[in-house]
This record gives C-alpha cells, structure tokens and sequence, in this order.
C-alpha cells in the first residue's frame, strides 16, 4: 500500500464541501492507496510548507497530493510552498498531466512535482474536474515513482544485465 496524505488549498473551503479532496480520495481508495491523512489550509505559504514537511519528515508518507494554489490568483502560492520543501524536482509527472488534459486552460496551471526525502509530492488543480483528470493521468506511474523513491530498483538493473548477458551469448 502507498501511504499518502491529501491537503487541499483554499481559503473558503471546508471538509463539507470539498469536491476535489473527495475526488482524490476516491480514486485513491478505488486503487488500492493508503490515505492516512486529509487537511485543508488556506493559501498561505508558511501553513502549506508545514503540512508538506509534516507529510513527509513525521508521517513518513510515500506520496502527498494537493488540490489548489496552482493558478495564477494572487493568492495562488502551493507551487511556492512546493518548491521550497522538496529536493528534487520531477517535472515530467506535471508535464504530462498539461500536455494530456482536455481542459483549454490546462496550460495555465503553475504545478510542480518533487520529491523530499522519501515523499513525492505532487500539485494539482483545485477544480474537481481537473483533479480527477490529472489523477486519471498520473495514476499509472504513481506506483512506480513510489517504488523507485523507495530505492526498489537492483531487481530491474539485475533483470536487464541478464538479459544482456543472454543475448550476447546467443550471437
């Protein structure tokens, strides 16, 4: 199981009414993930990079998920908070997700994607539409970025070397 924490972004919404963190943990619940905590915080920079770094350096968590900040609104600052807590930025997972989505402004959105420690840490779209389409995306390789996070990648090197080994020999 992946251990991930969702954390919505918004200054208005509550867990009530928040579409786009139930999405999330739908989608997640459906395919096998381990949700073992779910926030909101408002759009303020020092809050989101306290939770990302709770998410990552207490809980351990293999993956973490937000849901808004990541327009162009003044307010907008997940990206920021993101950014400033991850050691490694994984560019391509955001990537896809613009390049792929139907949305017309799929373009605007401003999300990264990194890791810190042993936590991926991905920003999407606060739009509950948007969210399911990024995760939809996304959701096939989640698994294996997790994994190779984790550092379970000899048995693939291995696997690749013997079958080198094997066609050498057959020539």
């Amino acid at each position: 199981m992946i251990k991930t924490a969702i954390l919505t972004v918004s200054d208005t919404r509550k867990k009530d009414n928040d579409m786009s963190g139930k999405v999330i943990r739908d989608i997640l619940n459906k395919n096998g993930f381990s949700i073992c905590k779910y926030e909101i915080v408002p759009d303020e920079i020092r809050k989101i990079k306290g939770k990302l770094i709770y998410y990552a350096d207490v809980l351990k968590t293999d993956l973490v998920l937000t849901t808004g900040g990541t327009g162009f609104a003044p307010r907008d600052v997940t990206p920021e908070a993101t950014k400033a807590v991850i050691e490694k930025e994984t560019p391509g997972i955001v990537e896809m997700t613009r390049i792929k989505s139907k949305a017309k402004y799929a373009y605007l959105s401003r999300a990264v994607a990194g890791i810190r420690k042993k936590t991926l840490i991905v920003n999407l779209p606060g739009n509950p539409a948007g969210v399911e389409e990024c995760v939809s995306i996304i959701l096939p390789v989640l698994k294996h970025a997790v994994e190779m996070i984790k550092g379970h990648t000899k048995h693939k090197v291995k696997e690749n070397r013997d079958k080198l080994k094997i066609m050498k020999l057959n020539k």
